[in-house]
């Protein structure tokens, strides 16, 4: 914390309440409007919290390098010469008089994150490279990504709107790493934006310029920062689209026959998205995956994580495809339902550990409560989607972290649709039943 924070993070706070006030009629309804401003009031608080964590409770962290060593080194050289400060903002160094400049930033030759300090830099720029300030800003992102996520949901199923507010606006975990200046925020925000674009232009069929840039910008920064995101979401994406479209088919022997074909072609357009987003990156082309998993998992466990004390193993991955597969289910259990109870050390792992209890009793209760009717509501393609996102992505990201306060923050973008899967699972069983008692 310093003076400029004090200063100006108030200042920031009342001209985003006020911008989201003016804003908040043209974007709720008589049932949203509800859920508007407290969601908005948690991701600030939960910006700030990831701030005051990081500087009383850890030495430093992610979102300081982000800003002590990178937003705020842009922001002294564009004070002193925008020229240098644009330059450098472009990842050009060789400029007269930038090597003072560059020689701080730690992340200028990792484009992944350094694209983390690039947005930052632009809030500097409003926040006089206040922290607290560029955070609350960083902290609107993540709430208009999970808004729209929300909006998204809500617009299929209203009557659920109460579930659906709890699983993609007020989930503690995303709340706190989805809301400050890190990567989760901006690949979170992205995931939302991208789910309700794709919804209005290819389901909904309603066509605009600004949601189809919304979309690329979207898809744009989860390929820049965190493309693995991109791997498992878009293929999920394709799936859903084709199916929903399948299911609007209103004659039924139509839809029968077109299924096997609108597969085919949904895996087909899959298996190229991934294998061209991973044509820029050699380590998330196809053949280097499962490699890519072991050197991660391993660097995060015994490295770069090894003095966390909250390492965790599944079992051993020697860069094959079949050792990942085999480590498949423990791989899954870890990223939604670990750490338990006894394998806490630290009051952040506790409140992990809280959150993936509920979230194994929600599951057990909505087993318990589909009872037989559990197949039907499986075959419905937003389950699908959810469902299928949510497992591929925790499979993902427990086989190639093995560090329980790392995967804390990974998997935050695969528990809303999770949550959404277990809610529809259980509405969909319950108006079977109706309809099946009833007839």
């Amino acid at each position: 914390m310093e003076l400029r924070d004090l200063i100006f993070t108030p200042l920031v706070i009342v001209l985003v309440y006020l911008a989201a006030y003016i804003l908040r009629p043209r974007i709720t309804n008589e049932f949203t409007r509800r859920y508007f401003f407290p969601a908005l009031t948690v991701r600030i608080i939960g910006a700030l919290s990831v701030g005051f964590i990081y500087q009383f409770y850890y030495p430093g962290g992610d979102t300081f390098t982000y800003h002590k060593l990178g937003s705020r080194v842009l922001w002294e050289a564009f004070m002193k010469s925008p020229s240098i400060g644009i330059d450098l903002f472009f990842r050009e160094k060789g400029v007269l008089g930038s090597y003072v400049y560059y020689s701080k930033l730690e992340l200028f030759n990792d484009p992944a994150s350094y694209t983390v300090t690039q947005i930052a830099f632009v809030f500097d720029l409003f926040t006089f490279s206040s922290y607290s300030a560029t955070a609350v800003l960083f902290s609107v992102i993540g709430f208009l990504g999970s808004w729209l996520m929300f909006l998204a949901f809500f617009e299929m199923y209203p009557s659920l709107r109460n579930s659906i507010a709890l699983s993609t606006l007020f989930i503690p975990s995303v709340i706190f790493w989805g809301s400050g200046l890190l990567k989760d925020t901006l690949t979170y925000a992205s995931v939302g934006a991208a789910l309700y674009s794709c919804h209005h232009l290819f389901i909904k069929k309603k066509y605009s310029y600004g949601k189809v840039v919304l979309l690329i910008v979207s898809f744009f920064l989860l390929y820049k920062i965190k493309i693995y995101i991109l791997l498992t979401f878009v293929p999920s994406l394709i799936l859903w689209v084709f199916f929903e479209n399948l299911a609007h088919i209103r004659n039924k022997i139509t839809r029968v026959f077109a299924a096997p074909a609108v597969t085919v072609i949904a895996f087909a357009l899959s298996m190229f998205a991934i294998l061209k987003a991973g044509e820029d990156n050699p380590k998330y082309s196809y053949s280097k995956l499962a490699k890519t998993a072991q050197v991660t998992a391993y660097d995060i466990r015994y490295w770069s994580g090894k003095g966390a004390g909250s390492g965790y193993t599944l079992g051993e991955l020697d860069g094959t495809f079949g050792s990942m597969i085999a480590l498949a289910p423990s791989a899954v259990v870890v990223s939604l339902f670990r750490p338990f109870i006894w394998e806490v050390n630290n009051p952040l792992m506790l409140i992990s550990s809280i959150e993936a209890t509920l979230l194994l009793l929600l599951l057990v209760f909505v087993l318990i409560r589909s009872n037989f009717f559990l197949l039907k509501s499986l075959t419905h393609p937003t389950v699908i989607f959810c469902l299928g996102f949510s497992l591929i992505f925790a499979f993902a990201v427990g086989v190639s972290t093995y560090n329980f306060g790392s995967l804390v923050r990974y998997k935050i973008p695969l528990l809303p649709f999770f949550m959404i899967a277990l809610i529809l699972i259980d509405d969909l069983s319950r108006k079977e039943r109706i309809r099946k008692f009833s007839s």
